[in-house]
């Protein structure tokens, strides 16, 4: 039987960082997981390049992981959830297609990368604005 649950794996997570739970998954932080976050990124995009599906479907399950740890973490710190994560991403995809869901017009693939990237240079001066 497989289970494909995304709840299911978060409970895996979190029994894997519960006391009882692994020595090494219950030590990481976010810093000592970036090493393997680069390198398990790495692999994945070997496994594209290499049009290997067996090892991007592997590689997809570790980078996969190490995003639900890091959630993990951020979450036991109480500085963000994986919701967190998967709100700020969705609100983002949203805001950077207007041409799909605000019904904006456009002309050329080279308008949408010019508004992609007007956005998301908006985005980052709002984001330092917020900061001061």
């Amino acid at each position: 039987m497989h289970n494909t649950d995304i709840s299911t794996l978060i409970t895996t997570i979190n029994r894997l960082r519960d006391e009882k739970g692994c020595p090494w998954d219950r030590k990481q932080t976010t810093r000592s997981l970036a090493k393997y976050v680069k390198a398990e990124t790495k692999e994945l995009i070997e496994a594209i390049e290499n049009q290997d599906a067996e090892n991007t479907c592997e590689e997809l399950g570790d980078v996969f992981y190490l995003i639900l740890m890091l959630s993990s973490i951020g979450e036991d710190a109480g500085k963000f959830t994986f919701a967190d994560v998967v709100q700020g991403i969705n609100e983002k995809l949203i805001r950077r297609h207007p041409h799909v869901f605000a019904g904006t017009p456009w002309e050329s693939e080279e308008d949408l990368a010019r508004q992609w990237e007007e956005i998301k240079a908006m985005e980052k001066s709002a984001k330092q604005k917020n900061k001061v």
